[in-house]
């Protein structure tokens, strides 16, 4: 157990070197394409960082174990698991960083119509996967249709936050690079080379020390007796999910409000589109009491944060209730 424990803290450390070098290189990167913060937020950040979590479903869908079962499980929970979390415990502990220095009654002001066009794409194509749940398996075509819906809305939602960069870059709301490129401090030129160079160790860094927490987290549940959907729709998400975690907190931190929450928005679209489709087609993909709990909750979650979604900002007390959702489906899902 000591050296479980030992590997996840080993992991959590790569976690938060390779955060470091993969914002640093993507605010590099949208300055020098000159972009958005709400393109290189949403779309870049958020896909970049939710490759842990994609990989998860995958495998096991693909034959993470020798029990089809066992498999789909993980593949189902994995998939619905880690929105909920940035929807709830992602958002509370990323106002928790700031809170401190902001008041309860600051505000976090990420550029409005990305933030509300991110949470109007992701309520309606959550919605599109809860409907899913309730169309018998045999019905193959009709969840077929489903599952192609949910692909032509990401692809809608990146044409839509491409449009709306150069508008937004006149506005002022262009991607800046605050500190200089880190590789350039070991003699390397700043420049379109360097900076894909140091994108693409920060995504390694962070896809490898991801799935050695997973790898952690999986031993740590068997020794704990934790059935596989309950890991997959709990424990493995925090892990998942902390690239999208730290590299929001970090921005917060510097002010960053478009940055921060377009990880976390971007990354809910991408998750609420893609790996649902996935789960359409290669799982049961049936409404059994966990994961349409987990579903609500996401999506209250998600309305939450929409009808928050102000001129000025979301005011950091209501993103507590983000963090009190989580906990009333830890209390639902666990007490059963």
């Amino acid at each position: 157990m000591t050296m479980l424990f030992l590997e996840l803290a080993l992991m959590l450390a790569v976690i938060l070197i390779a955060s470091e070098l993969f914002t640093n290189a993507l605010e590099h990167l949208g300055e020098r394409l000159g972009i958005s913060e709400g393109v290189t937020g949403s779309l870049f950040a958020a896909v970049g960082t939710a490759l842990p979590e994609t990989t998860v479903p995958i495998i096991a869908l693909l034959g993470g174990t020798a029990s089809q079962a066992v498999n789909e499980e993980i593949g189902v929970g994995a998939i619905l698991g880690a929105p909920l979390m940035l929807a709830t415990l992602s958002t509370f502990l990323m106002t928790l960083a700031i809170i401190k220095s902001r008041g309860p009654r600051g505000h976090v002001m990420p550029e409005r119509t990305g933030f509300t066009r991110d949470l109007n794409f992701f309520l309606f194509a959550f919605m599109i996967a809860c409907a899913a749940m309730f169309v018998p398996h045999h019905v193959w075509a009709v969840r077929a249709l489903f599952a192609v819906g949910l692909v032509g809305v990401y692809v809608f939602y990146v044409v839509s936050t491409f449009r709306a960069s150069a508008n937004l870059v006149e506005s002022g709301h262009g991607t800046e690079a605050p500190e200089a490129l880190f590789v350039s401090r070991v003699g390397l030129k700043t420049s379109l080379g360097t900076i894909m160079l140091q994108f693409l160790i920060g995504i390694v860094l962070l896809v490898g020390g991801a799935k050695g927490f997973i790898h952690g987290v999986e031993g740590v549940s068997h020794v704990l007796g934790v059935s596989p959907l309950l890991l997959s729709l709990i424990i493995i998400p925090i892990a998942t999910e902390l690239p999208e975690k730290v590299n929001s907190i970090m921005w917060a931190r510097r002010d960053k409000d478009t940055l921060a929450f377009g990880n976390i928005t971007g990354a809910m679209v991408f998750q609420g589109t893609l790996l649902p489709a996935i789960g359409i087609m290669l799982t049961p993909w049936e409404p059994r009491i966990e994961v349409l709990t987990g579903v609500l909750i996401t999506l209250a979650a998600a309305a939450w944060l929409r009808f928050n979604a102000r001129a000025n900002g979301v005011v950091l007390w209501a993103l507590l209730v983000n963090g009190a959702l989580y906990a009333l489906y830890l209390v639902l899902t666990l007490g059963r």
